[in-house]
């Protein structure tokens, strides 16, 4: 009459059978039965792995009863006469626990996407790094080219560490206008400023006793380094428009793209402040120069997606695996994401090296009518390609291998270690600087 579909079974072993065969969100069992009693039969349903939720009931209950169904995992214990209004308001409670759990598990498989995919050599160095320094307090600056999964390193710090059951909390500092980073990074009280109609926390005490996150921190304004600076000295915060202070234990994790060491000579970033980030750097080589994770990426990328949108999983030749691999892929791994699944919208069936020919051309000289460099293989010119760029932006730098880094948007050390794989000789760069 409530509404609720409901199976009888006039036996334990009946419903032992039912729940093996059919899916319940919810078991009422007696105890006093003929063949077994409920708390034998509770035994039977959790060791056959069953997690449905079980309340059970009696009219001959004891406290030892009760406390071993309890320890058995029963939800709940009902006296016989059983009240209609009890046993109604049971079967919510349950119910509503169950969506809850549902939920949980959900969430849990959400928690896969950050999930780092890696087979490389490169890659196993930086794991390396991040289980080394995880299981400490030691603040870390993640370094890499935009795409290249700064976030998912600082997870993987976080989920690696102490603090793992605490908060993830994440701020991008170059996506919040100068004037409310403030107040995003420390809270703020009513009235602090028009618009505040009422008490925010901010990421540091969101982030308390878990982690905090702070992307691009290269892009942080001048006057919001001195009070970070501040912050990760004393560990207290004001929130703005609030008379006092209050502390907070946040372990915090940086990222950028930039390169915080020519900020600090050009002086764009405080030297103090660097000194406090740069503990532990952790570098994130980009996607070109670890080729052997496009195969993983690609097939981790390729069964989200196909999940996410319900198609069905189409499988890349090993013709379009290399021509992946071969790609330059400026964009890093957040590029290779739009890629594949740009390539899954436009596959008929499996995706072919053709196809992904199509999608992502070779890149192309500068001039020439934007022919392609050279000839031969597409890693021959994508190689003739990195080359030719590299010595026409040297000569452009007059061989000043930092200046030319910051042209191309590497670091300096990264510029010679390009030029020593493209065979350009370095031997009289570093005197020229």
């Amino acid at each position: 009459m409530e509404g609720y579909q409901v199976t009888v079974a006039d036996h334990a072993g009946r419903a032992l059978q039912l729940v093996r065969e059919q899916s319940f969100d919810l078991i009422f069992s007696d105890v006093v039965m003929p063949d077994k009693n409920g708390i034998i039969l509770l035994e039977e349903i959790r060791a056959a792995g069953i997690t449905t939720p079980v309340v059970m009931m009696s009219g001959q209950a004891t406290l030892e009863m009760a406390v071993r169904a309890t320890k058995l995992g029963a939800l709940d214990f009902l006296e016989k006469p059983l009240s209609t209004e009890k046993l109604l308001l049971t079967v919510e409670n349950a119910l509503r626990l169950k969506r809850l759990e549902d939920e949980n598990r959900e969430l849990r498989a959400k928690v896969g996407k950050h999930e780092i995919v890696w087979r490389s050599e490169a890659m196993r160095k930086v794991m390396a790094q991040v289980a080394r320094v995880a299981a400490g307090e030691s603040r870390v600056c993640i370094l890499g080219e935009t795409g290249t999964g700064k976030e998912l390193v600082a997870r993987a710090v976080h989920e690696g560490s102490p603090r793992k059951r605490g908060p993830f909390v994440t701020l991008n500092c170059a996506a919040v206008p100068q004037e409310l980073i403030e107040s995003e990074l420390f809270g703020h009280e009513k009235g602090a400023f028009t618009g505040a109609a009422s008490r925010h926390a901010g990421k540091f005490e969101q982030a308390n006793r878990g982690t905090l996150f702070l992307d691009e921190i290269g892009d942080m304004p001048a006057a919001m380094q001195a009070k970070l600076l501040r912050v990760l000295e004393e560990g207290e915060i004001e929130r703005v428009g609030g008379s006092g202070t209050m502390r907070v234990d946040a372990r915090t994790v940086v990222a950028t793209h930039r390169n915080l060491e020519e900020q600090v000579r050009a002086g764009t970033f405080r030297q103090d402040l660097f000194h406090r980030i740069y503990v532990f750097p952790i570098l994130l080589p980009p996607l070109r120069e670890r080729p052997g994770d496009v195969a993983a990426l690609v097939e981790n990328f390729t069964k989200s997606i196909s999940q996410t949108n319900g198609w069905r999983v189409r499988a890349f030749t090993g013709g379009a695996i290399q021509a992946l691999e071969q790609h330059p892929w400026p964009g890093n791994v957040r590029e290779l994401r739009n890629a594949v699944e740009r390539l899954l919208l436009l596959a008929e069936s499996d995706v072919d090296e053709e196809l992904v020919l199509q999608v992502l051309p070779l890149p192309s000289a500068r001039s020439g009518g934007g022919t392609p460099v050279g000839n031969g293989t597409l890693a021959s010119r994508v190689e003739n390609f990195e080359r030719e760029t590299v010595q026409a932006e040297l000569e452009r730098a007059h061989h000043n291998m930092s200046e030319a880094a910051k042209a191309l948007g590497l670091e300096r050390s990264h510029l010679y270690t390009k030029c020593a794989q493209l065979g350009i000789s370095v031997k009289d760069l570093r005197r020229a600087e």
